[in-house]
């Protein structure tokens, strides 16, 4: 007979971690049933990271025990923890594009013979981890050609290969279509009924009370409360997070102005033996208009940003700012002349991570004459420039001189865009503006792009959040295989109608 000891999966007791200038977590209280999914919810710096990398050994307790299937554990490093059963996958994946799936999965755990790398075992082990799953994909598929969704199955892979029995998911929806997160919920329904035990963190409270068994709050550091979904709702459940009623973007008519600020004509881009990534796409945007798009990660919108910004070559097509056409001109000329970006992925593209968070708010803006005395830089302007733009956008920190790797990811992306508004930019590329984002920062963001809309800002929104597409957008856009396949009115797109539209299940233009 089970008892209840031996049910419990994860218990942590009185967990502390403190780093410069920063409690990060205090006296963090958490148990996890075996067999069962487990979500952690709470705002930006909050401490939910910091815990779940806590329990995965990458950073170690101040104060605090952590117990797994009953035996209390001292891990020193991810291999510990693995060891131990534990796997994790991160928001940012962590796969080698020029590698198979099965050369991913088996990295630096392959099997061998003799010293001879045995593919053939290595094979069978993972089909048959799939198939008890439910995860499946092509092993033979070079990881460079997956969606974001077949990329996740394979992070999934990964830690299951190494024995995982209890999967830590860091925003395992943030850029998934609603297809896919039913796929991905199907799976790890698949998991805890084998026995699998699924601890997740997610700021989409919806998806949280659709799929938890359980749900743990976490709010300035420690455990507040832990609920089961029937006995809340969202609206309560974002109260037990921030103490206020959840925001919307969904907002005011806007009116669209009547002066073009971008202009793209028959834009092409080729991949080198490849297909077209870009393929004969125009459209425009109006000042004070947000135009989305909509697609599924893989399909153009990097390479349209990048093509935007001159970041990419094109092969064919027009690319026009106001009146001008800058398809021969230099990134820096394009930034001149009032293009700001918001990136992709703020850790590759947007922030240097080791250097201070001044240092970061005067990124790409050396040359700004408010930042300059003469031929040096105006330190003290950029510090109170960094400090304004702290205030502005509340972002947690101790001061403008920590380092950006310091502050949450949440935080980091409200560094970010505070930075790319205050450029005061005629267009603004805005790529997932709120990714990994509490509900509060993503009201504050939301109501900073439209007050730079009404101020006749044109924004470009990629997002693959399709509430906040149809709730911010004036137009929709949506991007297919390189191409835009569809113009979609938001008062009447819904997120299926979306969903269905990024997978290619229609092509006409509504």
């Amino acid at each position: 007979m089970n008892t209840e000891g031996n049910q419990i999966a994860v218990a942590l007791d009185g967990i502390g971690k403190r780093f410069p200038g920063v409690i990060a977590n205090h006296d963090v209280s958490l148990t996890v049933r075996r067999g069962t999914i487990h979500a952690i919810v709470g705002e930006n710096g909050a401490g939910k990271s910091t815990l779940m990398n806590t329990l995965y050994g990458m950073h170690q307790p101040d104060a605090g025990t952590i117990t797994v299937n009953g035996n209390v554990q001292h891990f020193k490093s991810p291999s510990d923890a693995i060891a131990a059963g534990i796997g994790m996958v991160h928001q940012h994946f962590m796969l080698a594009d020029n590698f198979t799936v099965l050369e991913n999965i088996i990295l630096g755990a392959e099997p061998t013979h003799l010293g001879v790398l045995s593919k053939g075992v290595a094979r069978q082990r993972i089909t048959e981890i799939a198939t008890a799953s439910g995860t499946h994909v092509d092993l033979d598929a070079p990881v460079s050609q997956l969606g974001v969704g077949q990329r996740q199955r394979v992070e999934i892979l990964k830690v299951l290969y190494r024995g995982a029995r209890i999967l830590i998911l860091d925003e395992p929806t943030a850029v998934l279509v609603p297809q896919e997160v039913d796929e991905l919920f199907a799976t790890l329904r698949h998991l805890v009924d084998d026995g699998a035990t699924i601890i997740f963190i997610s700021h989409k409270l919806d998806e949280v009370l659709a799929v938890s068994d359980e749900i743990t709050v976490i709010r300035d550091g420690t455990t507040v409360v832990t609920v089961l979904p029937r006995d809340v709702d969202r609206a309560k459940l974002g109260e037990l997070m921030v103490g206020a009623e959840l925001p919307s973007p969904a907002g005011r008519e806007s009116e669209v102005g009547a002066a073009v600020r971008l202009q793209l004509t028959a834009l092409t881009v080729d991949a080198p033996g490849q297909r077209k990534i870009l393929d004969d796409v125009s459209f425009t945007v109006h000042e004070s208009e947000i135009v989305g798009i909509a697609g599924v990660e893989g399909n153009g919108q990097f390479e349209l940003c990048e093509a935007i910004l001159g970041l990419t070559p094109i092969t064919s097509g027009t690319v026009e700012i106001g009146d001008h056409d800058v398809t021969q001109s230099s990134t820096r000329e394009r930034k001149q002349a009032g293009v700001s970006y918001i990136p992709f992925d703020r850790h590759r593209e947007g922030l240097m991570l080791t250097s201070q968070l001044w240092e970061n708010t005067l990124l790409g803006r050396e040359d700004d004459a408010r930042f300059m005395r003469g031929p040096l830089i105006n330190t003290a302007e950029a510090h109170r420039d960094c400090t304004e733009i702290i205030e502005r956008f509340d972002v947690l920190t101790p001061s403008e001189v920590v380092p950006a790797f310091a502050l949450s990811g949440g935080n980091q992306q409200k560094l970010l865009v505070g930075r790319e508004l205050s450029n005061r930019p005629k267009i603004l590329l805005a790529a997932h503006p709120t990714r990994g984002v509490d509900i509060g920062a993503q009201a504050a963001i939301w109501a900073e792009l439209r007050k730079a809309r009404d101020a006749g800002l044109a924004v470009l929104l990629i997002s693959a959040d399709l509430d906040e597409l149809i709730g911010l957008s004036d137009r929709i856009l949506v991007m297919y295989d390189g191409k835009i396949t569809a113009t979609l009115d938001p008062a009447e797109a819904t997120p299926k109608m979306l969903g269905t539209f990024m997978t290619g299940g229609k092509q006409e233009v509504a």
